[in-house]
């Protein structure tokens, strides 16, 4: 029987999905077998697996910092909200239908045996399984069916960490309330609790912490600082204004190139761009109004839930008109599936939004036709040896990533394809990808990911740089790979300094003794 340990949250963006990766990077360090697992995550940002299973980006962010592959059983269950009132539900990386919110809580029951049985046999495989919860256990509307907090923890027996963010104000009054809504069965699954994102001297935090630990008889085991460490988010809370990542994001104002992504309403896997993000003269803008869009040297539109939704608001408040215009002005615009089909002619059919027909942006020649069949494949190959103008100095680059979309895409006569797929799922193919308009100032690709191939990336910012003037980088000159394994070790180094974790590694080896003495 493998261990296990919970990390659950007084809220939502309190710091789980980066704890529990950092917990699986120091369990692999210790040369333990760790997986991560979330029953049921909501999120836009999603990928696939090599089977072409759909899982949230989390998992698979917490799968890399343990060095291993990610499974569809380490997050069973997904949803990929399509509206204020609906989502998209996936359950082992495959769309059963969309529901709203009352059809799901009561079709969670139905839920509750198949994710025990994929548990245990992720469990089977690792030594340490670490899992995440979901917003807060003190949701106590919906406890009655609640299958990946307290009732996730409950079914297997784990003992729980709670985390709570400094940084938002109220941790104290926070960490007890959540407590107290607990039942008295659940407070005592509760062993320790994680203070998050810390600014300061951790000395002024003792008397509160004492009392704290006295008012709720758990102890507290960590302060974790602030970090400064250029990890995933795992969903869009993080663009929003408010969010102190938020300026993060926008990099080095210094920055030699200046990218533009068009921040949509229904924007998902914006970690597309974590690798543009990382690049040394890059920085990376999320622009939601057509008055702060200015004049990047590269504008993107990203992918979205909802394509014709959001189509429709950037038509409403002007932000279409402005990047119609900028690429008049010589701006090149990339689209990234849905932002792909946004860049076309004409998008048909109303299975996304209830809208029969839309127009697109009109910068590339070609007409998307959606369908009700979701494709999810992980794919391998290159750029298209035949593409023009700012993208012909990547021709044969080799790019990989992951296919996630509902639409079928035509190109138009003066239009040429701007990848060859040849794997899909490590089965060997030859397909033509996306679109490249004739003077090659547009294209559009299917392939989410395609920004952390190296050398496509690095080859696409020297074309930039030579068209302003400036003297290109090497193409070796960043790793993105390397990088992000760098960010998952100081993670790790900074979470043993401050937390402690002998102090866990014992919380997981007496839970097994109590399992094994009943």
């Amino acid at each position: 029987m493998s261990l296990s340990i919970m990390i659950q949250g007084t809220a939502s963006d309190v710091g789980k999905s980066v704890l529990v990766a950092g917990l699986c990077r120091i369990f692999t360090q210790d040369g333990h077998r760790c997986a991560p697992f979330k029953a049921q995550n909501m999120a836009l940002n999603s990928g696939i697996t090599l089977t072409g299973d759909e899982m949230g980006r989390a998992q698979i962010f917490q799968a890399e910092a343990a060095g291993i592959a990610p499974d569809v059983r380490m997050n069973p269950v997904l949803l990929k909200p399509t509206s204020d009132r609906k989502s998209q539900v996936i359950v082992m990386g495959k769309v059963l239908r969309d529901m709203d919110a009352v059809t799901y809580h009561e079709f969670k029951l139905q839920l509750q045996n198949q994710i025990h049985d994929v548990y245990q046999s992720l469990a089977s495989e690792y030594e340490i399984v670490v899992l995440e919860g979901a917003g807060s256990p003190a949701e106590i509307n919906l406890r009655d069916r609640d299958i990946v907090n307290m009732g996730m923890a409950e079914l297997i027996d784990a003992p729980v960490i709670l985390v709570a963010d400094i940084d938002r104000g109220g941790v104290f009054a926070s960490i007890y309330g959540t407590l107290m809504l607990l039942s008295e069965q659940e407070r005592a699954r509760v062993k320790g609790v994680i203070i998050n994102k810390f600014r300061g001297d951790v000395a002024l935090l003792e008397p509160g912490i004492k009392q704290i630990e006295a008012l709720t008889n758990v102890p507290v085991i960590g302060v974790m600082p602030y970090l400064n460490i250029d990890l995933e988010d795992e969903d869009g809370v993080a663009l929003q204004p408010g969010n102190p990542k938020h300026r993060q994001l926008r990099g080095n104002k210094e920055a030699e190139l200046d990218i533009a992504v068009i921040q949509l309403p229904h924007i998902s896997n914006f970690t597309d761009f974590n690798a543009l993000a990382a690049q040394p003269d890059v920085q990376l803008r999320y622009v939601a109004r057509p008055e702060l869009l200015g004049d990047p040297d590269l504008i993107i539109v990203p992918g979205s839930k909802n394509t014709l939704g959001d189509l429709c608001f950037l038509n409403d408040i002007g932000l279409s008109q402005e990047i119609i215009a900028l690429h008049q002005a010589g701006v090149p615009v990339i689209g990234i599936c849905g932002g792909f089909q946004i860049l076309g002619s004409r998008l048909i059919d109303g299975v996304e939004s209830g809208i029969d027909e839309m127009a697109g942006l009109g910068l590339i020649d070609c007409t998307t036709t959606f369908a009700r069949q979701k494709v999810t494949t992980q794919v391998n190959g290159f750029i298209h040896p035949n593409v023009h103008g700012l993208f012909s100095a990547c021709q044969t680059a080799e790019v990989s990533g992951y296919e996630i979309h509902m639409g079928e895409t035509e190109r138009g006569e003066d239009v040429r394809p701007f990848t060859v797929i040849n794997t899909r799922n490590q089965q060997t193919v030859f397909f033509e990808d996306g679109a490249v308009n004739p003077d090659g100032t547009a294209a559009g690709t299917y392939i989410h990911g395609i920004f952390d191939s190296a050398e496509f990336t690095r080859t696409l910012l020297n074309e930039i740089r030579h068209q302003k003037g400036l003297a290109p980088l090497a193409v070796t000159a960043f790793d993105y790979q390397a990088y992000k394994s760098k960010q998952f070790d100081l993670l790790a180094d900074a979470m043993r300094e401050n937390i402690d974790i002998e102090q866990i590694y014992q919380i997981m080896k007496q839970q097994e003794e109590n399992r094994s003495a009943v």
